[in-house]
């Protein structure tokens, strides 16, 4: 069976935003990924991991990344992925999601959920080496215990009470999820690129 061609050439890839151009012409949040950017901290060992993917012959060079700017997972994610990329020396290119369906298609959470952000990592040739979607699984079980806690100590709590709650008590653990992030993301490649 032949390989499904993808739609991110190189000229679509480069068409991306940079970071900085990203967080230029986003329109909500923009304090959020700022935030978020000096919490994403990178151990020395994440440090020398990231550059030696990067500096392999087909290590991890170019990295796309899905998002939007309103999205909480977005603007704790992105700014990591940003952080990683810079100490990496990778390319990275920033596509929103909403007017990029045709790629977001292609690594669907699951086959079938828009989870954001997507994060593919390539070659410098261009070759899809893997992704990386949403959040790390700790903070999926993180997240399902303060939710928990918060419907036990408020009973009687709507729907959208809950969930703001939720979103408060979450805030606060952001830090943690990045280096989880980073902790899920260097796994993967280490296991893609056999180091």
């Amino acid at each position: 069976m032949a390989e499904k061609k993808s739609v991110v050439t190189r000229q679509r890839f480069a068409s991306g935003f940079t970071y900085k151009d990203y967080i230029a012409q986003i329109k909500v949040n923009k304090d959020k990924f700022e935030e978020y950017y000096q919490t994403a901290q990178l151990s020395n060992e994440d440090k020398e991991f990231f550059r030696k993917v990067a500096g392999m012959p087909d290590g991890a060079a170019k990295v796309l990344v899905l998002g939007e700017d309103w999205c909480p997972d977005a603007f704790r994610g992105i700014p990591l992925i940003a952080r990683i990329a810079e100490t990496a020396g990778m390319e990275m290119r920033i596509f929103p999601r909403d007017l990029n369906l045709d790629i977001m298609n292609e690594f669907l959470n699951q086959g079938q959920f828009m989870s954001l952000p997507t994060v593919v990592f390539y070659t410098k040739d261009q070759q899809y080496i893997c992704h990386w979607i949403e959040r790390p699984e700790f903070a999926n079980q993180d997240r399902a215990k303060i939710e928990a806690e918060i419907k036990k100590k408020n009973p009687a709590g709507s729907e959208q009470e809950i969930r703001t709650l939720v979103g408060e008590s979450t805030r606060a653990r952001y830090p943690v999820w990045q280096q989880e992030s980073a902790r899920e993301i260097r796994q993967m490649l280490g296991k893609k690129l056999g180091i």
